[in-house]
């Protein structure tokens, strides 16, 4: 974990040229764990090097499965296939990963072994139960302590498919669920009430399942044996999306960001800031094949934003990124409106609070609602110190947001940036802002 405790950011700035960001975290996560239960081996590429990532990747080396580095993004797996994995010797600690928990859920639900999953002090906080809830209905024997974790997995061979309805949509529930249904006897489908992302779909196509899709609804078959491939990761929209907003704010007159992943379950953040005047062109690359994850290279020019409301449709598309959207809603004209984000509250900090917190320290009005976020937008912020709450993307919304301040703006505990983001200290100042780790 870095050393790193606190941001100094210094006002203004202008960002132009080109920049590349890091590999997308969640698809590293599932390259990885497809690639340990496939068989033969897997060829990764663009990995993200990231805590996150690499707690995924200890866990998996403590699961048995063989995985070398020959570089810092690229990653090979040799599959163990589908129970080729061996017991732990210890409790697998997630770190920082909310995703890797749940994942590693459906993952070793089904195993013929016992597991226990842990994490840092974050994690140990956030909830698990939705998780357990249809992996129970399949017949896993799972235990957490008071719906958080530890989650201590009793492994129970022989699953049951069921058909699940999420209640809220959830791509950790519904790809736990799949991972457990590869494992299940006969069929296991899930329905969303609205889209969310759909990496493992698209990821177990790769690898050779057979999925059925009909509506909102996605199906397999138990028992599919998966085959070890090459997976080249593209950038990460979230990481990206910091520097969207901050070409939006202060481009000169425009930043060109390279391969970056448009899968369309992630860039709901693009529609929004469309609806608020942004200029932002995509320029596709040409797809590996129909599973592949959709890429291209976006350019975006500086803009006059104005204030919008949310729908809550509009909302699971863009979840990951609304901290820095509410650092564009505070720079636009008007007043921004987003109801129907309850799922802030239970990510790695309770980033409504987080953000109205930080807002209001920077001397922006608006109003902490039991599930959602108003704004009236002022142009831009004065300056302040800010608490991150040890959260990356709190952190790093409020570096952004530097660029329309009239004061310095300090960051506090930004140590679990790393998780997600390696090099953003580095990153953000080529791309011009006045950042300082201390």
């Amino acid at each position: 974990m870095s050393a790193v405790s606190r941001y100094r950011v210094r006002p203004g700035g202008r960002l132009t040229g080109t920049l590349a960001v890091p590999g997308d975290k969640s698809i590293s996560h599932r390259a990885l764990m497809l690639g340990a239960i496939a068989e033969g081996p897997t060829e990764i590429s663009g990995f993200l090097a990231g805590e996150d990532c690499l707690s995924t990747l200890r866990a998996l080396t403590e699961l048995g499965v063989r995985i070398e580095r020959s570089g810092a993004t690229d990653v090979r797996v040799e599959g163990a296939g589908a129970g080729g994995l061996e017991a732990p010797a210890r409790a697998l600690d997630m770190g920082n990963a909310g995703t890797a928990m749940r994942l590693f859920t459906g993952l070793l639900a089904p195993q013929r072994f016992n597991s226990t999953l842990i994490g840092d002090e974050s994690l140990m906080r956030r909830p698990m139960q939705r998780v357990v809830v249809p992996l129970a209905m399949m017949g896993a024997q799972i235990r957490t302590r008071d719906g958080r974790p530890p989650v201590e997995i009793r492994g129970t061979p022989h699953l049951r498919g069921i058909h699940y309805s999420l209640p809220v949509a959830s791509a950790q529930v519904k790809s736990a669920v799949l991972l457990a249904g590869l494992a299940a006897t006969g069929r296991t489908s899930v329905t969303e009430p609205a889209p969310s992302r759909d990496h493992t779909e698209r990821m177990l196509a790769s690898f050779g399942a057979t999925l059925a899709h009909e509506g909102r609804s996605v199906a397999l078959e138990g028992g599919q044996r998966l085959r070890g491939t090459q997976v080249a990761v593209p950038a990460d929209f979230s990481s990206a999306a910091f520097f969207i907003v901050a070409a939006c704010l202060a481009g000169s007159p425009s930043l060109t960001l390279t391969n970056i992943g448009i899968n369309p379950t992630r860039t709901g953040l693009l529609d929004l800031l469309r609806r608020m005047g942004a200029d932002i062109r995509v320029q596709p690359r040409a797809a590996s094949d129909a599973a592949a994850e959709p890429v291209a290279d976006l350019e975006v020019h500086a803009s006059t934003l104005r204030g919008i409301t949310v729908h809550e449709a509009e909302v699971p598309l863009a979840i990951d990124e609304f901290p820095v959207f509410f650092v564009a809603a505070a720079c636009a004209s008007g007043e921004t409106l987003v109801r129907g984000a309850l799922e802030l509250r239970v990510k790695e900090s309770d980033r409504l609070a987080a953000m109205a917190e930080g807002l209001g320290a920077l001397g922006i009005e608006h109003q902490l609602l039991p599930d959602g976020l108003w704004i009236r937008g002022a142009g831009g912020f004065g300056g302040g110190t800010i608490d991150s709450r040890g959260d990356h993307r709190i952190a790093m919304a409020f570096a952004i947001a530097a660029l329309r301040a009239s004061q310095p703006i300090e960051i506090l505990n930004v140590a679990n940036v790393a998780t997600s983001f390696p090099g953003f200290v580095e990153t953000a100042r080529a791309a011009g802002l006045g950042l300082e780790a201390l």
